[in-house]
């Protein structure tokens, strides 16, 4: 492992059915408007930590995804696929200077990677 090159779980993404409803839940329960809102994507700031919601079907997430931000996001899917990780998404940017993947590791469980730029 590269030293440094793992800065733990900051980023927390949760599938929804319905984004405007889940939207007003996590608002209330988050004490705090969203900095991030849009139809696709909606984005809180709290604590330190970064609590997303995506509508499941429209982006193909089905459960919770904890991302642990990394400083070579490259360096560690080669580390982890070569300890036994399966590519799910390969890393792809999601917007300017931040890019994300997901692994699962051998019983299935999604490991998310964030890396901004």
């Amino acid at each position: 492992m590269t030293e440094g090159s793992n800065q733990g779980i900051k980023t927390v993404l949760n599938p929804v059915s319905d984004l405007e409803a889940s939207k007003a839940v996590y608002t209330a329960l988050l004490g705090t408007e969203p900095q991030h809102d849009s139809p696709y994507y909606v984005g809180y700031e709290v604590g330190g930590q970064h609590i997303g919601l995506v509508p499941g079907g429209a982006q193909g997430v089905t459960s919770q995804v904890a991302y642990w931000h990394v400083t070579d996001i490259d360096g560690r899917v080669a580390e982890l696929t070569a300890a036994g990780a399966t590519v799910k998404d390969p890393v792809h940017e999601v917007s300017p200077g931040r890019v994300v993947a997901t692994v699962t590791d051998p019983d299935g469980n999604l490991l998310g990677l964030l890396e901004d730029r």
